[in-house]
């Protein structure tokens, strides 16, 4: 059928209504078990299913997808299906009627098809899926035909699962089970042995020994080495324990090709791989990084690869934790972690999209010696672009080569220095800034101030000395080239890996041309690395912590306060705002003049009251009541989300009373300016203007606090609105999600002697349940279960505008407010109503 319909702004006009009225017709072969479809309006862009009647109603009110122009939601096949049939004909299915299982199997099977050829003489598969088929076709119980026992354990193991039972309830369950049912069931004995039957459907993982000393690794030329060939250390724990062996430090490696082939061969996932080049924004906002202009300058630089959609873009997110929880022992592991951007917006970020690739063992930080773990992953990467690998589409039923680039890294401050090889740390502690980094020494630390360097030449804050007493006549720094980047780092020396003992614990004087580079970081043997116009991610979740957190201290005067006696005495030093300079009374004691940027006493309790009576809707945050203090003096124990909130919701409401206008005025401006980088959408125009506005809002901060306010996480900001133009929407590119993943690999850990081996062997039996997730219906599993504030059902209404589901949160209440707002309420159906447009004059 035709498709140019779906561009008609008239969305009354008869062209319109008829294709809305056959594609309707189309989708209503294509319903889940509850009779609902994905909804391709404006609004939804496929990514929420509705009844069909909603469907029709939201094409009508939004519009329809105009990138969505092969219905493969709905039923139609791709183009490219046509170019190859399938790798091997499929087993006899069983009887058992009700049998999901059979699809996950069967995608699993050509997955192995797709990496290893079939024989002459049938399949050539791994005996263990024949183990998964005999399974498959078992009865649960004898006599029972309407689930066998593949299904059956998968779902039981989903019910522990969703509902976080302990592992000696599940054994009880188990147990109660096998003597409730007929006997020769095949309910396990226990749930270990439930997760080995179903950890066949999951991916294995490969052990790297390392050297204790971080080194190198004991892997391809070094595999058969007992000691290490940079330090001499010993492999093992005890070279001479007879037997089995221990090695000192293992690292986990989960091979990236293996799980890229999975999402292919399922086909649930691999219609959504190539939504990166079907959702592409045509209005010049940025829902994606495909929106974005490091994407869209790599496609132009490596067309070829471009070329075909389903090659895979990737991010990076690397981060310490201790996985002893609140423990006084200190331990730091470090999970390295891939998340693929061609799919939509709304999976990227999801857990289940996520690939743990490397474990580092602890217990120590790895630090700059960070690439002798990744040593693994890049040299897959390398093959991934350089060769690529064979894969089966199933959403195509085809075969392709697939190629995969990394587009970025994402972490914290210090983890960006230990990956990038630049020092966030001194004078030149921009990596962004580099050698031409603002910053000046102050007492015992460095500020980072000198923001007027952004302004025009022309600007009358460059002859202004209220900043620090002196006029700015330098230029602004300039953005460096690849090519020098690049030059750069050919003038380092060659550095020896590790922390071995024959550094003797003596630090290496680094020379003036080095600048702040430690290293020449690993990703750089990636052929495009460099060409990338955005390689690490400033991380604004940590950023804007850091920032909030430096303003309410200020503000309360508390413990994390930048206004202290030194940073008085700077103001002295510079000759500036003479009337915050510190005093001494005639008891021989210094005071401190209070500034116009901190709450006296009386406002800080109106500023905590306010706090503390904050509501906000269930989820949306943490009970900021619990924070305030009983007596109003101080807010305490607030977490990064939190400090998002205050930023973005409070601070721009609460200072307004208690501060002079032009101190909140800066505060709330740059309350905004987060706003607007934070947002799911964002606007290219916009975030240009937002690129100029950044430096007056740190000019005038710089006006108003003193230069110890000025740490290295304030003058990132500066770099903030230009990121989000490379890179598109911030909340792609931070930490929170994988913050909150590394959460749940911490609660992998059962046996805290091996935390590594806990959590990897955790995530094997996870990710074989998140897979057969999407292939189970009739059950609450992972990929199905409604959110945390899912509106319960209620009758459908006649109008569109009053059908609307919602949950009561008390019992209802008659209010006679009709008159009032009759005018409003006659507005709103006129004008968002569809039923009524024939009866409108």
């Amino acid at each position: 059928m035709g498709k140019s319909w779906i561009k008609l702004r008239n969305r009354n006009s008869p062209d319109f209504l008829n294709g809305v009225r056959n594609f309707i017709e189309i989708a209503q072969n294509h319903v889940d078990s509850q009779g609902k479809a994905f909804c391709p309006c404006r609004r939804c862009c496929n990514g929420i299913r509705h009844d069909l009647k909603t469907v029709k109603n939201h094409i009508h009110e939004s519009g329809f997808l105009p990138s969505y122009q092969t219905w493969h939601y709905h039923g139609e096949i791709h183009p490219r299906a046509a170019e190859t049939t399938s790798l091997f004909s499929q087993r006899t299915r069983t009887s058992v009627t009700n049998n999901e299982m059979f699809d996950l199997v069967d995608d699993i099977m050509e997955e192995q098809h797709a990496c290893t050829p079939p024989t002459d003489n049938g399949v050539g598969l791994d005996p263990e899926f024949d183990e998964l088929f005999k399974e498959l076709n078992t009865e649960f119980y004898p006599g029972c035909t309407w689930i066998s026992s593949l299904n059956s354990l998968a779902k039981l193991m989903h019910i522990k699962v969703i509902n976080k039972w302990t592992d000696s309830s599940f054994d009880q369950l188990l147990e109660f089970l096998r003597f409730a049912l007929p006997k020769e069931n095949k309910v396990p004995t226990s749930h270990y042995e439930a997760k080995k039957k179903l950890s066949k459907i999951g991916l294995g993982y490969e052990k790297i020994h390392a050297c204790i000393n971080d080194c190198a690794l004991f892997w391809k030329e070094n595999a058969e080495m007992e000691n290490c060939p940079v330090c001499n250390a010993s492999r093992w724990v005890d070279k001479n324990t007879k037997g089995k062996k221990i090695a000192q430090k293992v690292l986990r490696y989960f091979p990236l090709t293996s799980m890229l082939r999975r999402m292919y061969s399922s086909r649930l996932i691999a219609k959504d791989m190539i939504w990166h080049n079907t959702g592409r924004s045509t209005d010049g906002m940025m829902r994606h990084p495909v929106d974005g202009k490091a994407w869209q300058e790599f496609d132009k630089k490596y067309p070829e690869f471009a070329q075909e959609p389903r090659n895979v873009r990737l991010g990076l997110a690397a981060d310490g934790f201790n996985p002893f929880g609140n423990m006084s022992q200190g331990y730091s592991m470090w999970p390295v972690v891939l998340t693929t951007y061609n799919t939509p917006p709304w999976l990227c970020m999801k857990e289940s999209s996520f690939m743990l690739t490397l474990l580092i063992p602890g217990p120590k930080s790895p630090g700059k010696d960070i690439d002798v773990s990744l040593r693994p992953l890049v040299d897959e990467l390398k093959m991934l672009w350089e060769e690529g690998v064979q894969m089966k589409d199933s959403s195509t039923n085809t075969l392709f080569k697939m190629r995969a680039a990394l587009l970025w890294t994402i972490n914290d401050y210090p983890a960006r220095s230990s990956l990038s090889g630049w020092s966030g740390q001194g004078y030149k502690a921009c990596a962004t800034g580099n050698e031409d980094t603002p910053s000046c020494p102050i007492k015992s630390k460095i500020a980072f101030v000198g923001h007027r360097r952004f302004l025009s030449k022309q600007h009358k804050w460059r002859q202004d000395l209220s900043f620090d007493g002196k006029t700015e006549t330098r230029n602004p720094p300039r953005r460096l080239t690849n090519a020098k980047i690049l030059g750069q780092l050919d003038r380092l020396p060659d550095r020896v890996l590790g922390k071995h003992p024959n550094h003797g614990g003596v630090k290496r004087k680094r020379a003036s041309s080095e600048l702040n580079w430690t290293k020449r970081s690993i990703f750089f043997e990636l052929e495009y690395w460099s060409s990338l116009l955005l390689k690490h991610n400033l991380d604004v979740m940590h950023v804007e912590k850091i920032v909030a957190e430096s303003l309410l201290g200020t503000l309360l005067m508390n413990e994390k306060s930048k206004d202290t006696h030194k940073a008085r005495e700077d103001l002295e030093n510079m000759g500036i705002r003479e009337n915050l300079w510190l005093t001494t009374n005639k008891r021989n004691k210094v005071d401190q003049p209070h500034a116009p940027y901190s709450f006296i006493a009386d406002e800080r309790e109106h500023f905590c009251e306010f706090i503390r009576g904050v509501r906000f809707p269930d989820g949306f945050g943490s009970n900021f009541k619990n924070k305030v203090l009983s007596n109003n003096s101080n807010i305490i124990g607030l977490k990064s989300h939190d400090y998002h909130i205050l930023m973005q919701r409070l601070l721009p409401i609460a200072v307004r009373a208690g501060l002079p206008t032009n101190v909140s005025t800066a505060i709330t401006n740059l309350c905004t300016l987060f706003q607007k980088i934070c947002a799911r959408s964002l606007d290219v125009k916009d975030m240009h203007k937002q690129e100029k506005n950044v430096v007056n809002i740190l000019c005038n901060l710089e006006l108003i606090y003193p230069p110890a306010f000025f740490d290295i996480m304030v003058h990132l900001v500066l770099h903030l609105p230009q990121e989000a133009i490379l890179g598109g929407p911030v909340y792609m590119r931070w930490m929170y999600p994988f913050e909150r993943y590394m959460k749940k690999l911490k609660a992998y850990v059962r046996n805290k002697a091996r935390p590594e081996g806990s959590i990897a062997e955790g995530y094997v039996a996870d990710e074989a349940l998140t897979f057969c997730s999407m292939y189970l219906e009739g059950i609450q599993t992972k990929s199905n279960h409604p959110g945390r504030n899912v509106d319960a059902n209620i009758p459908k209404r006649q109008l569109h505008v009053f059908s609307s589901q919602c949950r009561p949160m008390s019992k209802a209440k008659i209010i006679d407010r009709f008159e009032e707002a009759r005018e409003s309420l006659h507005y709103f159906v006129l004008n968002n109503c569809h039923e009524i447009e024939d009866y409108k004059s």
